[in-house]
């Protein structure tokens, strides 16, 4: 099996989603702790892949309680060694238009899905860091990618786990520490009532797991966003298009409005490597003008 000896977390996977990465990974050969806010819930999945022959224990934890989130490292380090991958699945929904939504509702989903990731990153960090391996999955949604109506605090958050999964990937990139995205669409308790009975029938959330794999093993990418549902899979990209100079001047607003095709002209968009390409590109570009103002 393909994660043999390796040892996997996932949070929020007492049902759902969840519990199908948990039941995947097992299947895949990997031990997994189930971790759940439902300590019952998540015992009931350990107990699911004990009796199909694999190794799990569950864990009540919230993703936000710093402690609890590094008691269940520590007892993983304890019992099992080592932890080799991080599925960051824990969240919640409050959705409500932007106009009638509370801050208090913004406030918790963020809690919840954003920094409740970075507690758990940072949790496994040191050891991924020491070991000299880490597969880290952060679950982002085409709600943060595209935007959704009423899921302004949603979409945030999603959108700012890819920005955290760019930066992980980054700074882990030496410890041969890995970090991906991935954006499902599955059935689950967080979308009854959204989609229609049809719909609903053909996303089964086990559809979804099976593109952990490939940003789990040894070989996985880093600073993927894979798209799954209903057993279709695509990958995102957050590009930046060739752009154009503009200059400076009292002019410059007008030059850009003038010149916005080309601006937003994405068929030569490149993937930058790291953030810093972009002032890179714009120093690059003012400075070849400057040299061509200065030669003619």
């Amino acid at each position: 099996m393909r994660l043999d000896g390796r040892i996997a977390i996932v949070t929020g996977a007492g049902g759902g989603l969840g519990r199908q990465h948990a039941l995947f990974l097992a299947r895949q050969g990997a031990r997994v702790v189930v971790n759940d806010m439902n300590g019952e819930a998540a015992d009931a999945v350990a107990a699911e892949i004990k009796a199909a022959g694999g190794e799990a224990f569950g864990v009540a934890a919230s993703v936000t309680d710093e402690a609890a989130v590094q008691a269940m490292v520590d007892r993983t380090l304890s019992e099992w060694g080592r932890v080799d991958i991080l599925i960051n699945n824990a969240g919640i929904l409050r959705d409500k238009s932007f106009a009638k939504m509370e801050m208090d509702a913004f406030r918790l989903v963020l809690d919840v899905h954003l920094v409740g990731a970075a507690i758990c990153c940072k949790a496994v960090w040191a050891a991924m860091r020491e070991q000299g391996f880490g597969r880290i999955v952060m679950t982002t949604s085409s709600s943060g990618l595209y935007g959704n109506f009423g899921q302004a605090n949603y979409g945030a958050a999603k959108m700012g786990l890819v920005g955290l999964m760019q930066t992980l990937a980054i700074e882990g990139d030496k410890y041969d520490i890995r970090v991906n995205c991935l954006a499902p669409t599955a059935a689950t308790g967080m979308t009854e009532g959204v989609l229609s009975d049809t719909a609903l029938q053909q996303l089964d959330a086990a559809l979804v797991s099976p593109a952990l794999l490939p940003l789990v093993v040894d070989d996985a990418p880093t600073r993927a966003i894979i798209c799954a549902g209903a057993g279709h899979f695509a990958r995102a990209y957050v590009t930046l298009t060739p752009g154009q100079f503009i200059g400076g001047g009292p002019e410059a607003g007008e030059r850009l409005l003038a010149a916005w095709d080309q601006v937003c002209d994405d068929r030569e968009a490149l993937v930058p490597a790291y953030g810093f390409m972009q002032a890179e590109r714009e120093v690059a570009s003012a400075e070849r003008h400057a040299l061509a103002d200065a030669t003619t």
